[in-house]
């Protein structure tokens, strides 16, 4: 059921991308060429490092399959963050235990949702999110958008990578929390140089104004909160 859901989610997302109007095949393309070896070998955790996530998280899909829920596993550097839905919180509880246990895993980040899966029309406005915020990251000289991997579950986009200093990560939060219909953003970024996480004050609204065309269905929220997580 989750696979079909995803392969209409991907439909619903492809109906979506004439909302971008003229900046769909600029956001598509920018994406799209993200994803080759060169933007792997770009990160910071280096080929190596991206191997052993990708498998890691294809091990944990393979460990929780459908028993669990409907999670979804992010992997960067050994640091998992799962989303998604689980039936009970017993199950939820139950799915990052299993995932903590598994050999290569540093830390986990639990946002699993206790409820039924989503909509495929609300997968696919989460796809919407997580592609906008991606091109934004791209096109953005400030952000090395290759050290960050982004996920967005009912309307939540959350942030786990590696940022060069406390400036550029607070460019790459403001930049997501004016997405259209971003409703919170949750930083599971650490900084490279180790220093200390601080509350961010929100960014000045003069500084990004919010894009001028249009997004997923219904009244976004211009100014969506931004939450860093302490990281172990």
């Amino acid at each position: 059921m989750a696979r079909l859901n995803a392969t209409i989610a991907a439909i619903c997302t492809l109906a979506l991308a004439p909302c971008l109007g003229g900046c769909a095949a600029a956001i598509l393309g920018g994406v799209a060429a993200a994803g080759g070896v060169g933007y792997q070998a770009a990160q910071e955790r280096g080929l190596n490092g991206t191997f052993d996530d990708v498998k890691l998280k294809t091990d944990i899909g393979n460990a929780l399959g459908p028993a669990y829920g409907d999670i979804t596993a992010t992997v960067y550097g050994g640091r998992v963050l799962l989303t998604g839905a689980s039936p009970s919180d017993q199950q939820k509880s139950q799915a990052e235990q299993i995932v903590g246990q598994m050999p290569g895993v540093r830390a986990v980040y639990d946002e699993i949702v206790v409820g039924p899966p989503q909509s495929a029309w609300d997968m696919a406005q989460d796809g919407w999110i997580t592609t906008r915020v991606k091109s934004d990251l791209v096109f953005s000289p400030d952000v090395r958008s290759g050290n960050y991997l982004i996920q967005t579950d009912h309307r939540s986009v959350y942030l786990i990578g590696s940022a060069r200093s406390q400036e550029e990560l607070e460019r790459a939060t403001e930049l997501t929390r004016y997405v259209p219909g971003v409703q919170r953003v949750v930083s599971y970024v650490d900084i490279r140089q180790g220093e200390p996480y601080a509350a961010m004050p929100p960014p000045p609204q003069a500084s990004l104004s919010p894009p001028s065309y249009a997004g997923p269905p219904g009244p976004p929220p211009s100014n969506a909160p931004i939450q860093v997580q302490k990281l172990q």
